[in-house]
């Protein structure tokens, strides 16, 4: 592979990433309208382009009350409060997803793979996961609160 097609490759795999999230492969679909009637611009930005909000600017991020987070897009529960934890990161921060709700894919916006998570029914970008958290997984789930609804318990 020559260095023109190396610099190009992260680009074709984040537009092919995002196509997929938007193809209508996902349980719950609504059309471009549809997302943007529901959400506000920043919902909409977050969760249908996959941007990241502000650090610090979800108040979800502070809360640790019994309950669940769920996808925002569709209800989906994503996140049981017993395994959010502070990271000191600004973002609302898990150590293990609820199995099968939230998928996976491989992001090189910033050059370097990251592991992007979306919900698993509609396809919402929920935030990255990493491999810096805490005992038994290891991983943090560094979400955007936009995304994401707390229903107590």
């Amino acid at each position: 592979m020559d260095r023109r097609h190396f610099l190009a490759l992260p680009s074709l795999l984040a537009f092919t990433g995002r196509a997929r999230a938007s193809d209508g492969g996902y349980e719950v679909t609504r059309t471009d309208a549809e997302w943007r009637e529901m959400l506000t611009p920043l919902q909409y930005k977050v969760m249908r382009r996959e941007a990241t909000e502000p650090p610090g600017s979800s108040p979800l991020d502070k809360v640790y009350d019994p309950g669940m987070y769920h996808c925002r897009g569709c209800d989906l529960a994503l996140y049981s409060s017993k395994h959010k934890y502070d990271s000191g990161t600004g973002w609302p921060s898990f150590w293990k997803a609820q199995k099968g709700a939230v998928a996976t894919k491989t992001d090189f916006k910033l050059i370097y793979p990251r592991t992007e998570c979306h919900c698993s029914r509609c396809g919402s970008h929920l935030g990255h996961i990493f491999n810096d958290g805490p005992k038994p997984t290891g991983k943090r789930h560094c979400l955007n609160g936009v995304s994401l609804v707390f229903k107590p318990a």
